[in-house]
């Protein structure tokens, strides 16, 4: 998880780092963790911001959660 907080905008804008970085943190959900938070405590949010950012980190826990069950069963099976 550290790694890839060091990978996106949490502590430093991403106009400011090297451009592979930013790169890299256009697909990193911390980032869109992190953007989404920024963006929600605004004077006057962009929901519809917030709202894709909350889609994009569903979808990836979705994935990752299909995933992580599919390789535990994988392994039950071969024990």
């Amino acid at each position: 998880m550290l790694p890839l907080t060091f990978l996106s905008g949490a502590f430093l804008s991403l106009r400011l780092v090297p451009g592979w970085i930013a790169d890299v943190a256009r697909y990193n959900s911390v980032n869109w963790a992190a953007s989404a938070g920024r963006v929600a405590v605004e004077a006057h949010p962009a929901w519809a911001t917030v709202g894709s950012y909350a889609g994009f980190l569903a979808l990836a826990a979705a994935v990752t959660a299909t995933a992580a069950t599919r390789a535990f069963r994988t392994y039950q099976r071969s024990i």
